[in-house]
């Protein structure tokens, strides 16, 4: 079996894409989007089509609105060439507020519903400030369920949890550049801040029982996909799912329920100043975080651009 067929045995594999053509090849069983990903299809050729008919089909609609259609467009391609779920990012710009965010989520599944597409093949990608969580906890209890993305610390994967999320996506590779610019080191295997990140939010999970998935993203090389081998999902960009399945190397099993259970973790009791306060202690979280939700918006913002010039 080639890396890609081992890997599988451990972790669900997702691709990290708005290309569902090249979605086919790897055969995940879920699949991810965010606005730089669609931004980046709207782009090719044969994506246009979708484009050009939310942009026709709602002529009367705000920008923000044909987004929504355009992004409801991309979820349903994608879900015909996938068997489990697609992940589906609401405005960046409503990170910071809790009743806007919610009331997106609901308009997202409300267009998908009315696509025929039922809620439990949908998560509602949100930032992972406190305001977001505090939507996904809201949107989690009417059934939509929530994929927690921006998410550096610890601090964030806890209060995700406890909001009763029903993924998280730990950013390996914006962790990892914020460690090498800063002190200079190419990080390797067990060693990669990012990795480590991942790996003390599983084993945390599973020492204290939180049915919230943990699913890695963002990675910059094979080696640090291969360190979270048995993380519940794994979310992979398409030019590194081909290098995977390129190697017939072995791949070794490095997280499980039963090593995560035995780790020597003390649990942390946090509401909102808690929080608050973790986050401003840790540079990496805060500045990613927010160097995240302004990059999103940004390639919202010429997403709009693109649909007016064509209006």
């Amino acid at each position: 079996m080639n890396q890609l067929e081992q890997l599988k045995k451990f972790t669900t594999v997702v691709a990290d894409t708005g290309d569902f053509q090249s979605i086919q090849a790897y055969t995940p069983r879920d699949a991810t989007t965010n606005p730089s990903l669609i931004l980046k299809a709207v782009q090719k050729e044969e994506y246009k089509p979708l484009l050009e008919k939310a942009v026709r089909d709602n002529l009367d609609s705000s920008t923000s609105e044909v987004i929504d259609h355009l992004l409801i467009a991309f979820g349903k391609q994608i879900l015909r060439v996938i068997p489990g779920r697609v992940s589906t990012e609401i405005d960046a710009g409503l990170s910071f507020n809790t009743n806007a965010s919610v009331a997106k989520g609901r308009e997202l599944i409300r267009l998908y519903e009315k696509a025929g597409i039922e809620r439990e093949r949908v998560l509602i990608k949100m930032a992972s400030t406190w305001e977001g969580i505090r939507a996904a906890e809201i949107l989690e209890k009417e059934g939509i369920h929530c994929n927690m993305t921006l998410l550096f610390s610890l601090a964030q994967a806890i209060a995700c949890a406890e909001a009763g999320a029903q993924l998280i996506s730990p950013f390996v590779g914006r962790i990892y550049d914020w460690y090498k610019k800063s002190t200079g080191i190419d990080y390797v295997g067990g060693e990669d801040p990012g990795v480590q990140s991942v790996k003390r939010i599983y084993n945390y999970y599973r020492k204290f029982g939180y049915k919230t998935e943990v699913m890695g993203a963002s990675f910059r090389n094979v080696g640090q996909i291969l360190e979270l081998a048995g993380c519940d999902l794994l979310t992979i960009s398409p030019d590194l799912l081909q290098k995977l399945a390129e190697s017939d190397a072995p791949v070794e099993r490095k997280l499980s329920a039963e090593s995560g259970a035995g780790a020597g973790i003390g649990k942390i009791s946090l509401d909102e100043p808690t929080f608050r306060f973790m986050m401003n202690e840790d540079a990496m979280a805060t500045e990613k975080t927010a160097e995240g939700i302004r990059a999103f918006c940004a390639d919202t913002g010429k997403l709009k651009q693109i649909i007016s010039g064509m209006r």
